[in-house]
């Protein structure tokens, strides 16, 4: 599960910033083992096993790799319990899906975003399902960032939603 603004699906010959969050799905996904994947010993899961929820902020290169890949695709609006992969997997979650006037200050904001509620939404589908093995939680802002209280209610809104498990 990769809920991001971006498609993150860039590759070395595709990308125009050379920024490597860019390609950190597709090198999830497989796209040159030789650089991460090998080296460490890892698999990547089956591409039809991904969904990426949200990724508004798509290039043209990304549109044409999601318009052909297993990769699934959907808004967090879209999202339901059936759409979630058979097994375990990874919940990645870039804060930057948030609309930027929700988290002010993201080094690479997207506009239109989802506010808090609607990702907090998603969030407890996910986790509800018992499922995931692990989360990575990420966002990137500009010296300073968002303002500590805003950081901190969202942190403690998305740790209460990955603990608020049905029966646990």
């Amino acid at each position: 599960m990769w809920i991001d603004a971006h498609g993150d699906v860039q590759t070395l010959e595709t990308t125009e910033s050379g920024y490597l969050g860019g390609m950190a799905l597709r090198l999830l996904l497989g796209y040159r083992a030789d650089l991460i994947a090998e080296p460490l010993g890892l698999r990547p899961p089956a591409p039809e096993r991904a969904l990426l929820l949200d990724a508004r902020d798509l290039d043209a290169a990304e549109v044409d790799y999601l318009a052909t890949a297993p990769l699934r695709h959907r808004t967090l609006a879209e999202l339901s319990p059936g759409d979630l992969p058979e097994g375990p997997f990874l919940l990645n979650l870039d804060l930057d899906t948030l609309d930027p006037a929700v988290l002010p200050g993201l080094r690479y904001p997207a506009a239109n975003g989802p506010g808090e509620s609607d990702l907090l939404g998603a969030v407890r589908i996910i986790m509800e399902s018992g499922r995931v093995a692990a989360v990575n939680l990420a966002c990137t802002w500009h010296d300073g960032g968002p303002p500590i209280a805003v950081r901190e209610r969202l942190i403690a809104s998305i740790l209460e939603a990955t603990s608020d498990r049905k029966g646990e």
